[in-house]
């Protein structure tokens, strides 16, 4: 079992079947309770989100109430770490996230929004358009996570994780890593590419959600699937953002 998601790893579901986990626990994963426990997680971060907005003031001078990006940015990424190394935590810690991500997703948006006025209408409904295209694919079968498929998957997301490494690692130094940024046709074929294989995570994510259902893994893992959705839609709104940021830069 793979998955491009580092929240959603091959172990993930290991020694978590049926049995003594289960009786314990009161109760297995199943699939409404995840789809259910995603919304949940989505409403915190709506509702982090409009309160950061709301925040952000954006002027000539410079922009104020960039301490609610980086916040919810460092503090998304500990609580991701802190739900991937502990499973059983997801109840709290997923939540938490999703609070955090929204602070980042909603001060970014307004800056975002400031320049490129809809921008973040339109990623929304991209985003979501997408989740939902790539669902019923799935479901209906016209789409299949096979092993080749996930390879691919996983290989390509690591490829851009390096990629993305290097250009902070680089960054340090004052080194840009040239036209993959720019809103240039290799630029703006790079974030096609990005959002491609950010979309294609969430067949992965569907695939090892139902697995975990089917394995009936404990129902503290309904948060944790929920949580490794929420980050592939983070990923996927953010570089729908890029995106659409890219080709308006070009009008």
């Amino acid at each position: 079992m793979r998955s491009g998601n580092p929240a959603l790893k091959e172990s993930t579901f290991l020694d978590l079947g049926s049995g003594t986990v289960v009786s314990r626990d009161g109760g297995a994963m199943t699939l409404n309770g995840t789809v259910n426990k995603t919304g949940i997680l989505l409403l915190l971060a709506v509702l982090t989100g409009t309160f950061a907005w709301s925040q952000m003031q954006i002027t000539e001078a410079g922009v104020t109430g960039m301490g609610y990006v980086w916040g919810g940015a460092i503090a998304g990424f500990v609580l991701a770490l802190v739900t991937i190394f502990k499973k059983e935590w997801a109840p709290v810690s997923a939540p938490l996230y999703a609070l955090a991500e929204g602070l980042f997703l909603g001060g970014i948006s307004s800056v975002f929004e400031a320049r490129f006025p809809g921008i973040v209408m339109q990623a929304v409904l991209l985003t979501f358009g997408t989740l939902f295209a790539l669902l019923f694919a799935y479901r209906s079968g016209l789409i299949k996570a096979t092993e080749n498929f996930k390879l691919g998957v996983v290989a390509a997301t690591g490829g851009i994780c390096l990629v993305y490494m290097a250009t902070i690692v680089l960054g340090f130094f004052n080194i840009n890593v040239p036209f993959i940024h720019d809103s240039g046709l290799i630029g703006i074929g790079f974030s096609l590419f990005v959002v491609v294989i950010a979309a294609l995570n969430l067949v992965l994510d569907f695939d090892f959600i139902e697995t975990g259902v089917e394995q009936g893994a404990p129902k503290y893992m309904e948060w944790y699937g929920a949580f490794g959705l929420m980050v592939t839609l983070v990923w996927l709104y953010i570089e729908f953002l890029r995106l659409l940021a890219k080709l308006q830069s070009r009008d």
